[in-house]
């Protein structure tokens, strides 16, 4: 079987443990469920490889829990930054999920008990709360006790059913795919609240592949708004060859994707000290201004989405937003988000952000801000994606990229919102990796492309009032039909004519006919 064919078998089965066990719970609530479940297996077999390291005489899941030592536990948390008892493990829970009237109970001390594991540790943080949507005691698993570990059996029982092979060998790819296709296909089927903090893998692909082009290591990669860390994790996958020296860095608002990006991270084997997640407003309350600059950042931030803006006087003076001379508007948030980025942004760095097309043409003070990122040469590239390429929305997107190092003044526009850039797969459109192949080719290159893409001097911008938008520079291939007028006028009067001789016909025999 190959590895296309078992991926596809593992999403089968994924899809069909999340439909058996949801019953009555809404399926973009029960996600958590599902998700935690497949987080709790993993970490429970990456935490016994570690314990075990090899050594076939060590059977872990079998041990006692009073052989652990203080020396043990210490050095295990130091290293993976939780512990785990063998009592505790997945395999030995779902063993006797069935016949265990206290499961939920027993799953929610468990789960608290990893977490405070951490506790005084410099894992604590990125441990803390990684549970916390798991709530074993919910009502939405039943009403009563019995329903309620009736149904976290059958999770349970379900994930312990896949086939996820060797942790060894393959293990945490599998993991990650997983995990990935759940949150993926929750989204799809959840609109607008499901998608809003899911980059879709193509997208997220060309995202990480522009923002580390050419860059042989990047000191660290961040993302001012992380979601379930799909942008961050797709930089790690495209990248294995180069260094991303310092981690990942992310920070998320909604206290359910930050757990979910947290758990991400793990999933994807980037161990608690190269990740650091933060929970908070990007935007009034930003994290790791100290870890600047980044050398890689990529971003899928709300689309204008509102903000306090003005209201707040001190903003003017944020060291992000003063150089601007102006605040974003309170009603749509966008270049918040960009000028924040390119604050963040290192000399020698890109940030490659997805952004809502209308933040390129309208004016007052979003004119003012472009105005100031193209004086100062900072825009390298705007590109216009195909339309419905998201969950929860149909609209084509811009991804702009920001650069402090272009050694000319001109500005790239690429249209790859053609037929040629995107295929349809059920009710999304996506990006192949020809397509992405080909938007890369043309950004590195930085030729014109007739119809495709165009180089465009600063004083052109300026003349056009600092408009960004991509049709406003790059001319669409005119599709229509080319008629030639001689040859039509030529045909009509033909047909005049046969009408003319076919009325006359017509009149004869009528006249015949009454004689």
């Amino acid at each position: 079987m190959t590895s296309k064919d078992q991926r596809a078998e593992l999403h089968a089965q994924i899809w069909k443990i999340a439909n058996e066990v949801r019953g009555s719970v809404d399926g973009w609530d029960f996600k958590h469920f599902v998700l935690g479940t497949l987080f709790y297996r993993f970490i429970s077999e990456n935490f016994t490889n570690y314990i075990e390291g090899g050594d076939e005489s060590v059977d872990y899941p079998n041990l006692p829990d009073d052989v652990i030592t203080p020396e043990i536990k210490e050095d295990a948390i130091k290293s993976k930054g939780y512990f785990i008892y063998p009592s505790q493990l997945f395999v030995n829970v779902a063993k006797n999920a069935n016949d265990n009237p206290n499961l939920n109970t027993d799953l929610a001390a468990i789960f608290s008990a990893i977490e405070s594991s951490a506790t005084g540790y410099p894992s604590e943080s990125d441990i803390k709360g990684l549970f916390a949507d798991f709530d074993t005691t919910s009502n939405r698993l039943g009403s009563t006790v019995e329903e309620k570990n009736k149904r976290l059996a059958a999770v349970l029982k379900g994930v312990e059913g896949l086939n996820l092979g060797d942790f060894e060998h393959n293990q945490i790819d599998l993991f990650g795919d997983a995990y990935e296709f759940l949150i993926s296909n929750y989204a799809a089927n959840a609109g607008k609240s499901g998608g809003e903090f899911f980059t879709p893998q193509s997208v997220s692909k060309l995202i990480a592949k522009l923002a580390i082009h050419k860059q042989k290591s990047v000191n660290k990669i961040y993302d001012p708004a992380c979601g379930s860390g799909s942008l961050l994790l797709q930089a790690k996958k495209q990248f294995d060859a180069h260094i991303i020296e310092d981690g990942f860095f992310g920070q998320e608002i909604n206290h359910t994707t930050y757990n979910l990006a947290r758990m991400n991270m793990f999933l994807h084997n980037i161990n608690y000290d190269k990740f650091e997640i933060a929970l908070g407003d990007t935007l009034l309350n930003p994290k790791f201004m100290d870890e600047r600059p980044f050398d890689a950042i990529v971003s899928n931030p709300p689309y204008s989405v509102k903000w306090i803006g003005k209201d707040d006087p001190t903003l003017i003076n944020d060291e992000r937003f003063a150089p601007a001379g102006v605040l974003p508007p309170k009603s749509k948030a966008d270049f918040a988000f960009i000028l924040h980025a390119l604050n963040y942004l290192s000399a020698k760095g890109r940030a490659a952000i997805v952004s809502f097309p209308g933040i390129f043409y309208r004016g007052g003070a979003e004119q003012k801000i472009r105005k100031y990122l193209v004086d100062n040469n900072f825009v390298e590239t705007v590109i216009a994606l195909a339309p419905n390429l998201f969950y929860g929305t149909s609209i084509a997107v811009n991804i702009v990229v920001l650069s402090k190092h272009k050694t000319d003044n001109k500005t790239q526009f690429i249209d790859a919102s053609g037929e040629g850039f995107y295929k349809k797969e059920t009710n999304n459109n996506i990006l192949t990796e020809a397509h992405i192949e080909k938007i890369m080719q043309i950004f590195d290159q930085k030729n014109d492309v007739e119809y495709i893409a165009k180089m465009v001097d600063y004083d052109e911008i300026v003349a056009n009032d600092y408009n960004l938008s991509v049709s406003s520079y790059v001319e669409p291939e005119d599709t229509r039909e080319v008629i030639d007028i001689t040859k039509l006028n030529q045909q009509i009067k033909e047909t005049v004519a046969k009408i003319d001789k076919l009325r006359a016909d017509i009149d004869q025999i009528v006249k015949e006919i009454e004689g």
